[in-house]
């Protein structure tokens, strides 16, 4: 939200680095999901101190805008949807303690004829395709690949999948999963995928696919993960209609 009080030249200089900062994250020259220049290079760009510049991140911070992720830098928030996933249903996959992810791609890639089907574009049409890897005290237990319309988020490559998950950057960009489409089944994984994973070679893993939909019934998302049935549980909760 912004602060109503006048910003003028005769300032403090953290004010006015605060509201540049605040204007170029709503025009969109730094997006939601990537990281705004260092302290330091701010202090050197605009000539001004380390404690003023830190003074109006923290400000930043403080508002919601931007988020410090230790080891990595500042990033931009923006306006996030509260997402229900009681609402949504569908299976829900719990690790044993968070997971931090590693990218091993992040790339385009055409739809291709099963992709574009699954996402209602023509097979010739540019796909985000991301694939992860999800670690839990440095140990892999799952391995994830998604599939989302460059048209939908033209700016995904800007956006740090370390910090963010893919439903947040969905979310800074006004999409909300209103709807998942989700299936499981159990299937072996090829030499180099179960070395990523560190599973035997022919050892089945939970496979969960799942389609998610906006609320205007567009599919935005096609993701399927491969999961370590040692290190994850699946959960899937009904309730009776009426």
């Amino acid at each position: 939200m912004r602060h109503e009080e006048a910003i003028g030249p005769n300032s403090p200089l953290y004010l006015q680095l605060r509201e540049l900062i605040r204007g170029k994250i709503e025009g969109g020259e730094y997006p939601p999901g990537t990281a705004i220049p260092s302290v330091g290079t701010l202090a050197e760009t605009y000539g001004i101190h380390r404690l003023s510049v830190r003074s109006a991140i923290s400000a930043l911070i403080g508002e919601g805008l931007l988020k410090s992720v230790q080891g990595k830098g500042i990033f931009v928030v923006g306006d996030k949807l509260e997402r229900d996933l009681e609402t949504v249903g569908g299976f829900r996959q719990n690790m044993q303690a968070k997971p931090e992810s590693r990218v091993l791609v992040k790339a385009l890639r055409p739809a291709g004829v099963v992709y574009g089907a699954l996402l209602s574009c023509a097979p010739g049409e540019p796909v985000h395709y991301i694939k992860q890897v999800s670690y839990v005290g440095g140990e892999p237990v799952s391995q994830e690949e998604t599939y989302i319309p460059e048209a939908l988020l033209p700016n995904l490559k800007q956006v740090d999948l370390g910090v963010f998950s893919v439903y947040e950057a969905l979310e800074f960009y006004g999409i909300r999963v209103a709807r998942r489409e989700q299936s499981l089944e159990i299937t072996e994984l090829d030499p180099m995928d179960a070395r990523l994973l560190n599973v035997e070679p022919g050892r089945g893993v939970l496979v969960l696919s799942s389609v998610s939909y906006d609320e205007e019934g567009r599919a935005v998302e096609f993701t399927r993960s491969y999961t370590r049935g040692d290190k994850c549980t699946f959960s899937v909760r009904y309730q009776r209609e009426g």
